[in-house]
């Protein structure tokens, strides 16, 4: 079950990473089109940068998750 596990940790750990990377290039292009003056983009990005923020805190979760399983398994819950 550990073997199973441990790749599910990566993928989560990797989603995380992919939102976070994701969210910042959505900060720093509503932070360009805030300096150009294009009010609709900024409020495009402004809800991607939230869309991603919740991605990454639910990946995150997931991960801590699946961590606690992996020590309950691994040490019977002692």
């Amino acid at each position: 079950m550990t073997m199973l596990l441990v790749p599910v940790i990566l993928v989560l750990m990797a989603l995380t990473v992919w939102s976070l990377l994701r969210g910042i290039g959505a900060f720093l292009s509503s932070t360009k089109a805030d300096l150009e003056g294009d009010g609709t983009r900024a409020t495009e990005m402004q809800l991607l940068q939230n869309k991603m923020m919740f991605n990454r805190i639910k990946y995150q979760g997931l991960a801590v998750a699946v961590v606690a399983v992996l020590l309950l398994l691994t040490h019977g819950g002692r």
